[in-house]
This record gives C-alpha cells, sequence and structure tokens, in this order.
C-alpha cells in the first residue's frame, strides 16, 4: 500500500515538458501520485518521463492547450488510464513579447491570451466537470499565477492582464467549486530559475527603464510548495501562495 503522501491519486499537469511543469510533475511523481504529463511537445515530456523512470505510474499526454479538442481528449485520456482526476496542476503558460505597450500585435496579444487564459479555463472546467462526476468527488485545482498578477513588469502587458484574470479564474472556481468538494489555489512565482527567466542573471528591464540582475530561486522550492498544496485534505486550502527570491525587487516594485 502506497503511504506516500500522494497515496496514488491522479495528478494532471500541464505544460510538464520543462521548468517548473516538470520539476513539478517529478515532485509530485515523487510523492506517491500517479502524474499526467501534458504539454505541447512530446520530446520534452519523454524526457520528464525519463527522469521519472516509472511509465507505469505516469501517462504522456501531448496537448496544445489552446486547442479544445486536445485539452477533452487529455482528460478522456486520463480517465481511461485512472479512472479519475484528483489534482490539476494549470501550469502551461507563456510571458510573449516584450515590447512596449503601443507596440503588442493583435497576434501576439491573443496568442499569449488563449495560451495563458484561455487554456487554462479549458483545462479547469474539463477538470471540474469530472471532479463532479466521479466517486468520491472532489478534487483539487492549481493555477500558475505569477508575481504580475499583482504588479507589472515594464513591456509586459499581455502577461500581465492574463496572469490578473488567472486570479480572477481562481476565485470563481475556488466559490463555484465549494459545492462540490473541489478546491481551487493559486501560486504566485516570482524569479524561479528555468530557461524562461535564464537572461535575468544579465539584466532585466526595470521600471525607470534601467537594466539590473535580478536573483532566482531554485525552481524545486516551486515545486515543492506545489505539493504542498495538493497534499492538503479537501477541506483545507491555500487560496494564495507567493513564492519568490528574497532579494527580487518585488516589494515596491515600480
Amino acid at each position: 500500500m502506497n503511504t506516500q503522501p500522494g497515496g496514488g491519486r491522479v495528478a494532471v499537469v500541464t505544460g510538464a515538458g520543462s521548468g517548473i511543469g516538470r520539476h513539478t510533475a517529478l515532485a509530485l511523481h515523487g510523492a506517491g501520485y500517479r502524474v499526467v504529463l501534458a504539454g505541447r511537445r512530446a520530446a520534452a515530456l519523454q524526457q520528464t518521463l525519463d527522469a521519472a523512470g516509472d511509465e507505469e505510474s505516469m501517462l504522456l499526454v501531448p496537448c496544445d492547450v489552446t486547442d479544445p479538442d486536445a485539452v477533452r481528449n487529455l482528460f478522456a485520456r486520463t480517465r481511461a488510464r485512472f479512472g479519475r482526476i484528483d489534482v490539476l496542476v494549470n501550469n502551461a503558460g507563456m510571458f510573449g513579447p516584450s515590447v512596449p505597450f503601443d507596440e503588442i500585435g493583435h497576434e501576439q496579444w491573443a496568442q499569449v491570451v488563449h495560451t495563458n487564459l484561455t487554456g487554462a479555463f479549458m483545462c479547469a472546467q474539463e477538470a471540474f466537470r469530472q471532479m463532479k462526476e466521479q466517486v468520491p468527488g472532489g478534487g483539487r485545482i492549481i493555477n500558475n499565477g505569477s508575481l504580475s498578477a499583482h504588479t507589472p513588469r515594464p513591456h509586459a502587458a499581455a502577461y500581465t492582464a492574463t496572469k490578473h484574470a488567472i486570479t480572477g479564474l481562481t476565485k470563481a472556481i475556488s466559490l463555484e467549486g465549494r459545492a462540490f468538494g473541489i478546491a481551487c489555489g493559486q501560486i504566485d512565482v516570482g524569479n524561479a530559475a528555468t530557461d524562461m527567466t535564464a537572461a535575468m542573471a544579465g539584466g532585466v528591464l526595470q521600471a525607470d527603464g534601467s537594466l539590473a540582475p535580478e536573483p532566482t530561486i531554485d525552481v524545486r522550492e516551486v515545486a515543492e510548495a506545489i505539493v504542498f498544496m495538493a497534499g492538503l485534505p479537501l477541506e483545507a486550502n491555500v487560496p494564495f501562495m507567493t513564492v519568490m527570491a528574497t532579494g527580487m525587487p518585488f516589494a515596491g516594485r515600480g
């Protein structure tokens, strides 16, 4: 019998081919969860699966979260393989163009919105439906927000707008999930060391127009925070958690 915190429960992780998603999937697997790896790049997902070394308790499903059919297929395959969904980590996302507000193109804006917001909505909706219907019912949805869900960086209007919207989505899911034992929380991450943040060591645009390097934290610290959120009994919830590099310019940013 599995006596680890996950207890054989089923977790779906989007964006599991790299960065926070990969480390979260591996941390959940290490805590005893059966894990579904979702992402656009099958080869990257395979690398995550290989790192875990356990095909029996993991399922790889290539999925573009902006494609409704692909999202439905992700959750249908999860049900077919494992029978239920206990945790969704809504992690897939993109930063988008780093350009002044008046230079963002419509297609650039739409791509960020479709990936970060609409994709998260569709995945959460499919998980919510399954969590309502399964026996025993209930589950947990964890949305990946950002410090940009609180305050922006320069030249990141599309990303900032979607992350503020994720906060609203988190609150709405939390409210409507109460009646069905569905908990929803959000983790807001600041400067986890991933490929996406690699350039920060060389200097990041600040609100005063200067460039300055910023500290980062080990991405595994974020993954462990998500494992903690996921492992709570459904009677308890972390609505919002911020995990960030202590020395980064967040307090007073701008």
